[in-house]
């Protein structure tokens, strides 16, 4: 695990933060825009999702240096959204979460549309009725 090299240095040591954290940060924020369906992973991302392994940075690439972030974010939105607006709210919250939790400067969050997920409707199986016979 790579770490960010004297990030800050304090009187008792110095504060580092790996970039895993910065991935986990950017999934959740990216997740919770109004419009996302899913953080695509991948073929191999999506194998360990099915395996039970909940995987928060999924569908998230960061470059991490000492002071700036840049972030690419590969997601799935859901039919009827504006594509382009959910891409800007996306690039949005997901720099202020970066800031707000880090003190990085975010130079870069590329969205990436893979895919649009259509509604499902829920087949409703109506039983037949017994007959029965006297």
């Amino acid at each position: 695990m790579e770490m960010i090299a004297d990030f800050e240095k304090t009187e008792l040591g110095k504060i580092e933060i790996a970039p895993e954290v910065i991935e986990v940060i950017t999934g959740l924020a990216a997740a919770e825009v109004d419009g996302v369906a899913h953080m695509s992973g991948g073929f191999v991302g999506d194998i360990a999702e099915r395996l039970g392994r909940k995987n928060l940075a999924k569908g998230v690439k960061v470059e991490v240096g000492k002071k700036e972030a840049a972030v690419d974010v590969y997601i799935i939105v859901k039919y009827g959204y504006k594509i382009p607006e959910v891409a800007r709210n996306i690039q949005e919250n997901v720099r202020q979460g970066i800031e707000n939790m880090t003190g990085l400067k975010v130079i870069e969050v590329n969205v990436h549309i893979v895919d649009v997920e259509f509604k499902t409707e829920k087949k409703v199986e109506v039983e037949e009725p017994l007959h029965r016979v006297r």
